[in-house]
């Protein structure tokens, strides 16, 4: 029985990977090898010297994930919020400036699986800040702030299960 709920999540997973742009997709599985250490993103992602140079800046900016990982504050408590919350947006505003990430559905997706089902809670609040900045696009600061649902900004609680779909790069087979 409890395997069956395992997979319908997994496959909840999958659905909703499926539902993200292409550009989405994409960007999610790379900075998913970049944050997560699993692939030489430049060899894997760099089609030219602009996208390299893109990786290049996600590299630095990822920096403060393994930092973040170890320093996830407790739902009800104010100690170490302002540290955390801080260099949360500081990733999250160069996630959202780099135009691929559409929606709080995708911002959430990749952040579940790069920092863990802890940072739940913090990602509405992260998502918000960062959107709302100044360095992002007015046009586009409206788009992903109206992306987020109420439902979502204001949930009474988080699951604590672990993501269990890691979406990576697939190689072509030759025709």
């Amino acid at each position: 029985m409890a395997n069956t709920g395992t997979a319908s999540l997994t496959i909840a997973e999958l659905r909703e990977f499926a539902s993200f742009s292409a550009a989405e997709q994409r960007y999610i599985k790379r900075s998913l090898d970049i944050g997560l250490g699993r692939q030489d993103a430049f060899k894997l992602w760099a089609r030219d010297a602009q996208e390299s140079a893109a990786i290049r800046s996600q590299y630095v900016a990822y920096q403060e994930l393994k930092t973040l990982r170890g320093m996830i504050p407790a739902e009800t408590g104010f100690d170490a919020l302002e540290s955390f919350v801080g260099k949360l947006v500081r990733v999250a505003a160069f996630d959202l400036a780099q135009d691929r990430l559409t929606c709080f559905s995708s911002f959430r997706f990749l952040y579940e699986r790069l920092l863990g089902a802890d940072v739940r809670p913090f990602l509405p609040s992260a998502f918000c800040a960062a959107a709302a900045l100044p360095q992002i696009r007015p046009e586009r600061r409206k788009h992903l702030l109206q992306s987020i649902s109420e439902a979502a900004a204001t949930a009474p609680g988080w699951s604590q299960r672990e993501p269990s779909f890691y979406p990576e790069w697939v190689e072509k087979e030759a025709a």
